[in-house]
């Protein structure tokens, strides 16, 4: 009887501690700017590109391309959501209503923002745990003028820092299909533009 026991016990383990690895997006909730719950289910049947964003970064300008991307396969299923966050140089310091005016005010976005997260270490939000479980680090854009600035600067802080599936810096996105599971990663050093023939793939 012990034995039984011990080997459902073993079972349940194995069970949870692959559950962030498995599933799809639909399964998470998350805030969104005005803090209102909303429930990622709501999105069956869209193509979404998860970003996760800052108002003083040198990749905000890509503000531009993700709201023409949103303009141009909105009315084609494409859902982009926005999650602001500060863990990265501090650059977006702002509550959840100042980044929302910044981001309407200077880049015209009117995609979703949600409320502002973590997206690496202990307190990551749930959704990025799953998406940093269904894809790695995806390596840099070599001829982007930013790529070696971001090397040099993650390499100093940890040799093995590609290695590693956690988010680098802002504007990492995951784009994600019809039925929630993750398609790609794409790294800030690749610009919103880059992403039209991924996204029209699974339109």
């Amino acid at each position: 009887m012990k034995k039984v026991v011990l080997f459902l016990a073993a079972i349940v383990c194995l069970l949870s501690c692959n559950s962030s690895t498995k599933g799809t997006i639909y399964e998470y909730t998350a805030l969104s700017n005005t803090g209102q719950e909303v429930n990622f289910s709501d999105y069956k049947g869209k193509v979404l590109l998860i970003v996760n964003t800052a108002s003083k970064c040198g990749f905000t300008p890509q503000y531009d391309g993700l709201e023409a991307l949103y303009q141009k396969y909105k009315d084609k299923g494409l859902v982009i959501i926005g999650f602001p966050c500060d863990q990265f140089g501090h650059q977006e310091p702002g509550t959840d209503e100042e980044i929302e005016e910044f981001c309407r005010m200077n880049y015209g976005v009117t995609f979703p923002l949600m409320s502002k997260i973590e997206v690496n270490g202990e307190d990551a939000h749930p959704i990025y745990k799953w998406l940093e479980s269904q894809a790695g680090f995806a390596g840099f854009a070599p001829e982007h003028p930013l790529s070696k600035v971001l090397d040099d600067m993650l390499s100093k802080a940890d040799s093995a820092y590609a290695s590693k599936p956690d988010i680098k810096w802002n504007f990492t996105k995951f784009l994600i299909s019809r039925k929630g599971e993750v398609v790609e990663r794409f790294e800030p050093t690749v610009e919103p533009n880059a992403l039209e023939k991924p996204i029209e793939e699974q339109l």
